[in-house]
Protein backbone atom coordinates (compact mmCIF):
# COMPACT_ATOMS: atom_id res chain seq x y z
CA UNK A 1 0.00 0.00 0.00
CA UNK A 2 1.21 3.52 -0.88
CA UNK A 3 1.53 6.56 1.46
CA UNK A 4 -1.30 9.40 -0.23
CA UNK A 5 0.31 12.45 -2.04
CA UNK A 6 0.57 15.00 0.64
CA UNK A 7 -0.36 18.44 -0.29
CA UNK A 8 1.91 21.30 0.19
CA UNK A 9 1.79 22.04 3.80
CA UNK A 10 1.85 25.47 3.78
CA UNK A 11 -1.50 25.42 1.58
CA UNK A 12 -3.77 25.14 4.43
CA UNK A 13 -4.22 25.57 7.95
CA UNK A 14 -7.03 25.41 10.33
CA UNK A 15 -10.05 27.29 9.45
CA UNK A 16 -9.63 26.93 5.52
CA UNK A 17 -6.69 30.19 5.27
CA UNK A 18 -3.53 29.31 3.93
CA UNK A 19 -0.63 28.75 6.47
CA UNK A 20 1.34 31.46 4.93
CA UNK A 21 1.27 35.28 4.68
CA UNK A 22 -1.41 36.17 1.97
CA UNK A 23 -1.38 38.34 -0.64
CA UNK A 24 -3.98 41.19 -1.52
CA UNK A 25 -5.17 38.61 -4.28
CA UNK A 26 -5.72 35.87 -1.71
CA UNK A 27 -7.78 38.20 0.54
CA UNK A 28 -9.78 39.01 -2.36
CA UNK A 29 -10.55 35.45 -3.50
CA UNK A 30 -11.66 34.54 0.04
CA UNK A 31 -14.10 37.25 0.82
CA UNK A 32 -14.88 37.50 -2.90
CA UNK A 33 -14.58 40.38 -3.50
CA UNK A 34 -12.68 42.56 -6.28
CA UNK A 35 -9.24 43.03 -5.53
CA UNK A 36 -9.64 46.23 -5.94
CA UNK A 37 -11.51 46.67 -2.54
CA UNK A 38 -8.68 45.22 -0.39
CA UNK A 39 -6.53 47.90 -1.92
CA UNK A 40 -9.57 50.55 -0.86
CA UNK A 41 -10.13 48.59 2.95
CA UNK A 42 -6.41 49.39 3.72
CA UNK A 43 -6.02 52.80 2.30
CA UNK A 44 -9.49 53.44 4.44
CA UNK A 45 -8.01 51.17 7.11
CA UNK A 46 -11.56 49.24 6.84
CA UNK A 47 -10.28 45.68 6.17
CA UNK A 48 -8.05 43.46 7.85
CA UNK A 49 -4.58 44.75 8.96
CA UNK A 50 -1.43 44.17 6.24
CA UNK A 51 2.14 44.90 6.54
CA UNK A 52 4.91 45.65 3.93
CA UNK A 53 7.37 43.23 3.11
CA UNK A 54 9.48 45.40 1.27
CA UNK A 55 7.53 46.20 -1.55
CA UNK A 56 4.83 43.80 -0.93
CA UNK A 57 1.62 43.85 0.88
CA UNK A 58 1.22 40.81 3.32
CA UNK A 59 -1.87 39.29 5.76
CA UNK A 60 -1.21 37.52 8.34
CA UNK A 61 -3.89 34.82 8.62
CA UNK A 62 -4.50 34.94 12.62
CA UNK A 63 -4.82 38.90 11.95
CA UNK A 64 -7.10 37.94 8.89
CA UNK A 65 -9.33 35.20 11.59
CA UNK A 66 -9.16 38.09 14.46
CA UNK A 67 -11.06 40.76 11.81
CA UNK A 68 -13.57 38.28 10.51
CA UNK A 69 -14.42 37.63 14.78
CA UNK A 70 -14.62 41.62 15.07
CA UNK A 71 -16.63 41.88 12.56
CA UNK A 72 -18.83 39.22 13.28
CA UNK A 73 -19.00 40.43 17.21
CA UNK A 74 -20.02 44.17 15.77
CA UNK A 75 -22.51 42.72 13.72
CA UNK A 76 -24.29 40.90 16.44
CA UNK A 77 -23.80 43.36 18.87
CA UNK A 78 -25.64 45.90 16.30
CA UNK A 79 -28.72 43.80 15.58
Amino acid sequence: MTAPPHADPRATSRRNLPDRYLTPADIAAIFEVPLETVYQWRKKRTGPPGFRIGKHLRYDPADVRAYVTQRKDADLNAA
